[in-house]
């Protein structure tokens, strides 16, 4: 089990830590009803954070930044030496955590897609791990919440009986819910991206060879070219060129040169 603390990658604190330790905090927030906010950057994720004060300021405030994207975690190895041997994968990381609350006894809450998505992700899920506790499911509404309609959310959620909650809203929305809404829920959240698509089997997963290498963003731009072209287009070699410059040490972003957002934008 492996937690060498918060680094700074281009402005954002990514925790070194592997699966293990990483269930394992999660579920023992969830056993004692506490918020904990959790996310896996690949470098999109973190590249919004870099480039977004206000939202490097959410990100640096979140409990867990897991390194999703082996990019990620070649940087954190390279600028900080953290010896990391795999990264902890969002899509894994919510089976991980599944696995364990159904030997826990711990009742799980899922947020985000739609009725049909969310029908297939329960039966999925089901599937793997019959004995687990899924409290409720809610479809998003793809937009921005009102107060009243955040409001009937949150109840509903705590209502539900549920210890853990699973968002899956896309990237940044996740964990723009997440940064505002976690404390309401007390338990942990957790921001899993593309997961529920993956897992419900309406997305292709790249194949293990290619998430190895760090090509899994290559296989999703083959796949959807032309929702995704302009995020690896700028996004990628943008991070290069930050983590060079980190790298070389001719520039850092500062992990605490960030903006408090001034409103907020809960998406559900």
């Amino acid at each position: 089990m492996i937690h060498r603390g918060k680094h700074n990658l281009l402005g954002i604190l990514v925790d070194a830590i592997d699966y293990e330790a990483a269930v394992n905090k999660i579920i023992s927030s969830a056993k004692a009803s506490r918020p904990f906010s959790v996310t896996a950057l690949a470098v999109h994720g973190l590249m919004v954070g870099a480039m977004d004060k206000s939202h490097r300021h959410r990100l640096n405030r979140f409990d867990l930044v897991c390194p999703d994207g082996q990019p990620v975690r070649w940087g954190i190895n390279a600028l900080h030496r953290t010896d990391l041997a795999d990264r902890v994968y969002g899509p894994t990381l919510m089976l991980k955590t599944c696995q364990k609350a159904e030997q826990e006894g711990v009742s799980v809450f899922l947020l985000g897609g739609d009725e049909a998505l969310l029908n297939r992700l329960s039966d999925a899920l089901l599937k793997k791990y019959p004995q687990l506790k899924i409290a409720g499911r809610r479809p998003s509404k793809f937009r921005e919440l009102t107060t009243s309609e955040r409001s009937e959310m949150i109840t509903e959620v705590r209502e539900s009986g549920a210890q853990i909650l699973f968002v899956g809203l896309g990237c940044p929305r996740q964990e723009i819910f997440v940064y505002e809404c976690c404390e309401d829920f007390q338990m942990p959240c957790l921001a899993v991206g593309a997961a529920f698509a993956f897992h419900a089997g309406v997305m292709a997963q790249a194949p293990a060879y290619i998430q190895k290498y760090g090509l899994e963003w290559l296989f999703r731009l083959l796949h959807e070219p032309r929702r995704l072209w302009r995020r690896y287009l700028f996004l990628n070699p943008a991070f290069v060129a930050l983590f060079l410059l980190q790298w070389t040490k001719i520039r850092c972003l500062d992990v605490n040169d960030t903006q408090e957002p001034t409103s907020e934008h809960a998406y559900g």
